[in-house]
């Protein structure tokens, strides 16, 4: 099987962890164990991240130059694209025995100057605030901000990702074997002029949408949306809750979950499994069991007969 693994924000930085080198690459040795499981299960693998806290970072170190100095939010999803695949490529070699080649791919996406997330700026990047500093900073700095749980955080647009210019290359590395670390961060945000030349924008794609149109793309047999949480939950956060082991497309379509938790994974989840794929969510270190389908939650089209193991 082709596997996409997206890892989520917690593959790299946990929630009240210092944003330092040493704790990046710690939860990163972690991440590479479990995704070594999924090739040694002899299957081939594609790896997704997220780079929120990353570009967050770099855009607070850019406040500190001229205006005309710092770098657009493009340029520094490039730049925590390379640094955190560089992280994960080093250390999925090490946990592989450099039994298989691993590289890391600059991946730029298209997307649609008229999206209307330009007008609307809905995704977090960079560490979270008290309400009162964030209002702060974002008057000095003219960010957009919104609530994340019971902190603060800047938002920027994150428009709906529509191509992969670079996916002849990612291509031509899976047919030789290589383990590919790609799309990091959503992707490099990217708009396709009538000359058909590619220009950067100002945006961070959401990176499960990106992977699902990886996936897509790709025709992988199984997207993995791993985060820190084991299962998609009916009636999250109350006495309720009950994890769910698989879902239809339409069942979990029918759930109401909301945009700031498993929404935007479970519907990365549907569109991908809505065109003929297994979409897997659940805990890292449970990757390999999701796709043998005793962990996590899996979204199938139909019966899924084709993934039953």
């Amino acid at each position: 099987m082709l596997v996409v693994a997206a890892l989520g924000g917690n593959a790299l930085l946990r929630r009240g962890e210092p944003l330092t080198a040493e704790v990046q690459r710690s939860n990163v040795r972690t991440a590479a164990a479990s995704l070594a499981e999924i090739v040694r299960a002899g299957h081939d693998l594609v790896v997704t991240h997220g780079n929120g806290p990353q570009v967050g970072l770099l855009a607070l170190q850019g406040a500190s130059y001229k205006p005309e100095e710092a770098y657009p939010l493009d340029v520094l999803g490039a730049e925590t694209e390379g640094m955190i695949g560089y992280m994960i490529e080093q250390e999925l070699e090490n946990a592989l025995g450099h039994d298989r080649p691993v590289a890391t791919l600059l991946t730029q996406i298209v997307v649609d100057p008229k999206d209307p997330a330009f007008a609307k700026p809905t995704k977090f990047v960079g560490p979270v605030y008290e309400r009162e500093e964030a209002e702060r900073r974002a008057k000095g700095a003219g960010w957009s901000i919104a609530p994340d749980g019971d902190k603060w955080r800047r938002v920027v647009p994150s428009p709906k990702p529509l191509e992969i210019p670079d996916m002849r290359v990612l291509q031509l590395l899976l047919e030789q074997g290589v383990v590919v670390v790609c799309a990091g961060g959503g992707g490099i945000p990217v708009l396709r002029l009538e000359n058909g030349s590619l220009m950067g924008i100002e945006a961070v794609i959401d990176k499960d949408a990106a992977s699902a149109l990886l996936a897509r793309q790709l025709g992988a047999d199984a997207l993995l949306l791993l985060t820190d949480v084991d299962a998609v939950y009916r009636d999250f956060g109350t006495d309720q809750s009950t994890p769910i082991s698989s879902l239809t497309t339409a069942e979990a379509r029918a759930l109401d979950l909301p945009a700031g938790s498993m929404g935007p994974k479970l519907l990365a989840a549907c569109e991908f499994a809505e065109a003929g794929g297994l979409g897997g969510i659940g805990r890292l270190q449970d990757a390999l069991a999701i796709i043998q389908g005793t962990a996590g939650t899996r979204v199938m089209a139909g019966s899924g007969d084709r993934y039953q193991k």
